[in-house]
């Protein structure tokens, strides 16, 4: 009987280290980005940690550097959709945005003003991030050019 007590406890043992390990597991890998408001709200919690954050890009103050690959811009809240499929306006002076500076990357193909970006880094200080990845949003419908 001893023996038996001794398996279940170290059975025991062994179901809740793999059970912590996959609860930590997934609370760091749950979310695929945060959002400009999300990251704005958490910002003290979330200083220095790994984020993806996803934005528009902001139409003023974009600076690419192609000699050094510095990208600098910045990013605040994607506006969103009503019922009807309207984009409803934001305010950029009203809304949290935030300065990001990328340096050793190419500038992706489709990087422009009021494009939507997902930024992979971590905050650096009050509304900087500094990234080590900037990723472009597709259009979620391919529209083809119109031939004049």
């Amino acid at each position: 009987m001893r023996i038996r007590s001794r398996f279940f406890v170290g059975a025991g043992l062994i179901a809740a280290a793999v059970g912590y390990l996959i609860y930590a597991a997934i609370q760091n890998t749950s979310e695929y980005y945060m959002t400009v408001n999300e990251v704005a709200v958490r910002e003290a919690t979330l200083h220095g940690q790994a984020l993806r954050i996803a934005g528009r890009v902001n139409p003023d103050a974009i600076s690419w550097d192609p000699v050094t690959l510095t990208l600098k811009f910045g990013i605040h809240q994607i506006p969103d959709a009503d019922a009807d499929g309207a984009v409803k306006p934001v305010a950029i002076s009203d809304a949290p945005s935030f300065n990001v500076t990328c340096v050793g990357q190419p500038k992706p193909d489709m990087f422009a003003a009021n494009k939507d970006v997902i930024v992979e880094g971590h905050l650096t200080g009050a509304g900087t991030i500094e990234a080590s990845q900037v990723m472009t949003s597709c259009p979620s419908k391919y529209k083809p050019k119109q031939v004049k």
